[in-house]
């Protein structure tokens, strides 16, 4: 199940939210520097590709069906930015083998926004994971925000983690939620089964995120793995011990994600005060980019063999 937010034709969940960037498209008032905040996995990037796909389709074969909140699969724009080549559409993000969006990807960027644009149409800068940009980085970038050319939109995304406010202040800010009961449509609607069938109840949270269930459906997948058998204490142990934590980024987060989650329903228990010292190292780890593979093999010992 391959869907990452710039291949999804539809949108589930955020359609209120599209039409009201539509709108202000429309009028002209869009602003060109918007931060899209929310929890991970809520559909804020899949908005951003949504938005983009209709501002660019206007007046184009296969244009974007507002009626329906779909982008045509056929449409010039959406195949350009699939094989990464549109000329109006640049994606800042962190690389698989980086702890942060490296300064050099904003210096890249810079460079070609400079250049003359090819058509008359609007560029939009999409950077995701915005925690990820050091201060460096945000530096670098200030000034594009600042003063941008013509005619360029940026759209940033963060997933509700600190940010420093020298970049949050030139921006827009729109919060963007989903109900309980929202991402529990949208997941049945994306894996077109019932949920219950493909991942064990203890690994599932209140909070869970279409995205973040997502995730561990396609983890679970790439390396066969049935999420059904594996309740969350066995399944933090199976990632520990097979160093899952090694292999990417979005890995990553699915640990995080389920210590949180065991660290949250142990709080009430005698470990209470030891839950409550590990998240707080966890967050450490996570912000600074502190070595993890101890943290990882302490909170084993402590908690989950304690």
């Amino acid at each position: 199940m391959n869907l990452k937010p710039y291949n999804q034709t539809k949108i589930y969940g955020l359609n209120s939210y599209l039409e009201d960037f539509i709108k202000l498209y429309n009028k002209k008032i869009l602003p060109n520097k918007i931060l899209l905040s929310g929890s991970k996995g809520i559909g804020k990037s899949t908005l951003a590709y949504h938005l983009i796909n209709y501002s660019l389709s206007i007046n184009e074969d296969f244009s974007y069906d507002v009626k329906n909140f779909r982008i045509n699969s056929n449409n010039k724009d959406f195949k350009l930015i699939n094989n990464h080549s549109n000329p109006n559409f640049d994606l800042i993000d962190i690389k698989d083998d980086k702890k942060n969006i490296d300064i050099n990807q904003i210096r890249s960027l810079i460079e070609k926004l400079n250049k003359s644009s090819l058509n008359s149409k609007p560029r939009f800068v999409l950077i995701n994971n915005i925690e990820f940009l050091n201060t460096n980085s945000i530096n670098a970038l200030l000034k594009t925000l600042e003063e941008p050319n013509d005619n360029i939109y940026f759209i940033l995304i963060n997933n509700d983690k600190n940010v420093l406010p020298t970049l949050t202040s030139r921006c827009l800010s729109f919060k963007i939620s989903l109900s309980h009961d929202q991402s529990k449509k949208i997941i049945a609607h994306l894996i077109e089964d019932d949920l219950t069938n493909l991942i064990n109840d203890d690994l599932l949270d209140y909070y869970f995120t279409p995205g973040k269930v997502l995730n561990l459906i396609n983890f679970a997948k790439d390396f066969e793995i049935n999420l059904k058998n594996l309740n969350l204490k066995s399944f933090l142990h199976f990632l520990i011990d097979n160093k899952y934590y090694n292999k990417d980024i979005y890995i990553k987060e699915i640990i995080y994600d389920c210590i949180e989650l065991f660290l949250y329903k142990q709080s009430f228990s005698i470990f209470s005060n030891m839950c409550n010292e590990f998240l707080k190292r966890m967050n450490d780890i996570k912000t600074y980019n502190l070595d993890e593979e101890s943290f990882l093999l302490y909170f084993k010992t402590k908690l989950l063999n304690g």
